[in-house]
């Protein structure tokens, strides 16, 4: 059996909260807790962790949206908005909150659970979004770090017309070309020879056999 949803009430008529509790035990959703004000609601959110917060707009102490806010800001939790009217600013305010979604007063049992339900799908697409920024801030950090770690060479490089072994450091010396690159780079030096000097070696060791 399905664990219950477990869902926070906050409204200042408790006639309101009481038909909206009955609604919401009809619908075989479980209601934890009760809250006539804003700020009961951010301070039941913390204490109850309920699945979802149903609160109204209109408030004392703090309105719904900033309650929502705080909600967000303290303990994530998907909150719906109850609202006595529709406007398109409230809207936009109310998604700027965090709100996951909003209902228009009076409650219709069957709209009240489809945006339950929206309301709870929104908020797992929200954290599974807030995972993927973290991660994806995490990597670009080590990428960061990574790029900082890496050596490049850049610029003019004074190397030694006549034997082109030293290169001038930068601070006046003269060093070897092997040790130059490995302090500024990735890259370590291992000796071998080319086909060239390989064939200038074997044509000098064949004059002195001869």
């Amino acid at each position: 059996m399905d664990t219950p949803i477990r869902v926070l009430v906050v409204d200042d008529s408790e006639l309101f909260r009481r038909s909206t509790c009955r609604i919401l035990e009809m619908l075989e959703y479980r209601v934890i807790g009760q809250g006539a004000t804003g700020r009961e609601a951010v301070s039941l959110a913390r204490e109850l962790e309920p699945d979802l917060v149903l609160m109204d707009v209109e408030m004392p102490e703090l309105s719904g949206i900033n309650a929502a806010q705080e909600i967000q800001r303290h303990q994530p939790t998907p909150v719906v908005l109850l609202t006595a009217h529709n406007s398109m600013d409230l809207i936009q305010e109310a998604r700027d909150a965090g709100v996951a979604a909003y209902l228009v007063k009076p409650l219709d049992p069957q709209e009240l659970q489809r945006i339950v339900t929206i309301a709870l799908a929104r908020f797992e697409d929200w954290k599974a979004l807030r995972v993927a920024n973290q991660q994806l801030a995490e990597r670009n950090t080590q990428l960061q770090k990574a790029l900082k770690a890496i050596k490049t060479l850049r610029g003019l490089l004074p190397v030694c017309a006549w034997c082109a072994r030293k290169i001038e450091d930068g601070h006046g010396r003269w060093v070897s070309l092997e040790s130059y690159i490995e302090a500024h780079s990735e890259a370590q030096f291992t000796h071998g020879i080319c086909p060239e000097c390989l064939n200038r070696l074997q044509a000098g060791q064949g004059r002195e056999q001869s």
